[in-house]
């Protein structure tokens, strides 16, 4: 493969790592922070495709932006609400809120299964032409990178004001934050809701990054998340919240290489994708144990040894 191939190969991964980081956030709010099994994720990246797509199209590419966040915040908290007041499975609280949203947003992109943005003012037109001296290429890597650092700095901020702490503290021991007087259910709601907001956020970055909305875009998007938490993990380590954050871009983007370099070698067809996903995440998770069995082993050995 030719040294250019590489560079754009290796560019373009670090972009998508980027934008997909945001999914990759939100899902270790949900997972990590939370300590909850959220299936609402394939639904509300679709929501936030779609959002920002329509919005973008009336020529409001940044609030389009903020359309996906909030939409996708909504999405959460109803999730939220059938954990929390209705009593539902927290998996099969997340299966209804993704079902339900697949017609939510076939309403929203006026029951077409694809909209396209092509020759449209998105907001990479708009930056395309402020910062003209720039490559595009150049510009789509300064826009990911600018939006995966503001986020990032908010939501650390966002989990050491009081709100997240008990967020937080709802997620490692929700008995001792009820017997402390917080509503542990506004907090689950919560938590939720800044999960799928930034899921959604980072489905309406990419919706205007590639130029079009499909309707199948968050199908198996939850993997990709959860490959990205885990790929971050075993770099990092599971640590505090900063740092896990930090993670989850992290892993994110090693996670698009890793997918570039597999697909890039012409031992897999494109349509092995998700397949190649799975298996990553199958690997990354079967890792502790892996680790552990490893342990018992050099005891046993070194057991017999000693005997």
């Amino acid at each position: 493969m030719k040294w250019g191939t590489h560079m754009t190969l290796a560019l373009g991964s670090l972009q998508l790592g980027l934008m997909y980081g945001l999914l990759a956030m939100g899902v270790f709010i949900s997972f990590r922070i939370l300590n909850t099994p959220d299936l609402t994720a394939e639904g509300s990246f679709t929501l936030g495709v779609a959002t920002s797509a329509m919005v973008t199209l009336t020529g409001a590419p940044y609030l389009g932006l903020l359309a996906a966040f909030l939409c996708g915040m909504a999405a959460g908290a109803v999730t939220g609400l059938l954990q929390t007041k209705v009593g539902i499975h927290p998996i099969l609280a997340g299966i209804l809120t993704m079902s339900g949203l697949y017609t939510v947003n076939l309403a929203i992109m006026g029951a077409s299964a694809n909209v396209s943005l092509i020759g449209k003012e998105t907001l990479y037109q708009q930056l395309f032409a402020l910062l003209a001296p720039l490559s595009k290429d150049v510009v789509k890597l300064v826009v990911a990178l600018v939006l995966a650092a503001l986020v990032l700095a908010m939501l650390i901020w966002f989990f050491k004001t009081h709100l997240g702490l008990c967020i937080r503290a709802t997620g490692n021991n929700e008995a001792m934050v009820r017997s402390s007087s917080i509503n542990a259910s506004a907090m689950k709601i919560m938590g939720l809701a800044v999960s799928n907001g930034c899921i959604a956020l980072s489905g309406g970055i990419v919706a205007q990054y590639q130029g079009y909305a499909d309707i199948s875009s968050g199908i198996g998007i939850l993997v990709v998340g959860l490959a990205s938490v885990i790929i971050g993990e075993a770099v990092f380590g599971r640590r505090g919240v900063t740092v896990g954050l930090v993670s989850a871009i992290v892993g994110s983007v090693l996670y698009r290489f890793i997918i570039s370099l597999a697909l890039s070698t012409n031992v897999f067809p494109a349509y092995f994708l998700k397949l190649i996903s799975a298996v990553i995440v199958g690997v990354a998770l079967s890792i502790p144990t892996i680790q552990e069995a490893l342990a018992r082993q050099r005891q046993r050995r070194e057991g017999k040894r000693d005997a």
